[in-house]
């Protein structure tokens, strides 16, 4: 392997102290990385970009001169190029790039239907006497690994399976496994101090809850709050409600509950806060009632097909209309507050009027919002049967 950079791209990419469960097989492949004990070939299993992103740069940084950028690093796809044009193009030596990286996506071809023979006969002869100066990089993301290996799901281990008696006898595997809340947590405090920051537990614990531990999230609103916080000690709480998008919309779907259950008081207060959150202006006004709508629209779709639990509510909502995690159960508990699809309904209708009155420009955007929140919690609008 061509030596690397004097500082390591593991030591860049990695959470400092000890690492959580989601982050040990990755910071396993860079050490690799880092110690020049790289294998001829890999399978990233997993959909979670976050720790993709981590070994992809570490490669890069290590192995990838900007310069040969062109002729050094392939992004190869199974559905427009053959595993034998790529094997053929791993297999023949670069006169312009000392060191050839090949990301493999759209693993999931390789496994359609057929034996497949004659592929994985390709596969075996390749690693059997693999070129030296090149590194195979497949990357399964068409399965996903749960942070708590128990609730993955049975087609995904199938399919993990799968890989693991075929491309595991010659490729080294790197399971890209959804991180927790305590893997968030701890990420964010050890990225803290590794700033120069004091954040405390509770505001990290905060902010990986409020986007369900989704990684590539958190490291991007991470980066937020360390602009926002230019020039000071401490992270609080309140610059992680403040900033942070998806704890404003968790601080919705507590309204949202709150309405379900009537609890007039509550809700107020909560709409108090999200307005506190935000400037105030007919922009953020909108969105609040655009996340209403949608809130309530995703009720209705769940009530309509009888969704009792997270696992079908995937099902049920299509991709980009599903809420985020953290938000699955509550949600159901919530719709099943109601008897009726027309008691959705109507609270749709009273989001889509005062959307048209903050539209119209009125002289007390908040009023229009607390005399929305007080209508969709009356209960002459719905009878909800409160459940915990």
């Amino acid at each position: 392997m061509p030596p690397g950079p004097s500082v390591s791209a593991a030591s860049a990419l990695a959470p400092s102290g000890k690492p959580g469960a989601g982050f040990a097989s990755t910071d396993r492949f860079l050490a690799e990385v880092a110690g020049d004990t790289l294998r001829p070939g890999y399978v990233f299993v997993g959909d979670e970009a976050f720790h993709y992103e981590r070994c992809r740069q570490a490669l890069i940084t290590r192995f990838v001169p900007p310069e040969l950028r062109d002729f050094c690093l392939h992004d190869l796809d199974l559905a427009e190029t053959s595993i034998f044009d790529i094997l053929d193009r791993a297999q023949s030596p670069s006169l312009m790039a000392p060191f050839q990286l090949l990301f493999v996506r759209n693993l999931k071809s390789l496994y359609g239907r057929g034996a497949k023979k004659d592929e994985f006969a390709a596969i075996d002869r390749y690693f059997r006497s693999p070129n030296p100066s090149a590194v195979v990089l497949f990357v399964a993301d068409h399965i996903r690994i749960a942070a708590d290996v128990r609730r993955m799901d049975y087609e995904d281990k199938t399919r993990y399976e799968r890989i693991r008696e075929t491309l595991g006898e010659w490729c080294g595997i790197v399971e890209l496994a959804r991180a927790d809340e305590d893997d968030a947590t701890r990420w964010l405090l050890a990225q803290a101090k590794a700033a120069g920051k004091q954040l405390a537990p509770e505001a990290a614990r905060a902010l990986a809850d409020a986007l369900g531990a989704d990684m590539l999230a958190i490291a991007n609103e991470w980066e937020k709050l360390l602009l926002y916080t230019t020039g000071l000690a401490a992270i609080t709480h309140s610059d992680v409600e403040l900033m942070v998008d998806s704890a404003k919309q968790r601080s919705l779907y507590e309204l949202t509950d709150a309405i379900s259950r009537r609890e007039t008081t509550r809700a107020l207060a909560l709409l108090d806060g999200l307005l506190n959150a935000s400037d105030g202006g007919e922009d953020a006004a909108i969105g609040h009632l655009y996340m209403l709508a949608r809130t309530f629209r995703q009720m209705l779709v769940i009530v309509e097909k009888n969704v009792r639990d997270s696992r079908s509510i995937w099902s049920a909502l299509w991709q980009g209309f599903r809420p985020p995690p953290f938000a699955v159960d509550d949600i159901i508990r919530q719709a099943r507050r109601y008897k009726t699809r027309e008691e959705l309904m109507r609270s749709i209708q009273a989001v889509a009027r005062a959307d048209a009155a903050v539209r119209s420009s009125p002289v007390d955007k908040k009023l229009v919002l607390e005399r929305l929140v007080l209508e969709l919690a009356a209960p002459n609008l719905h009878h909800p049967q409160v459940e915990n």
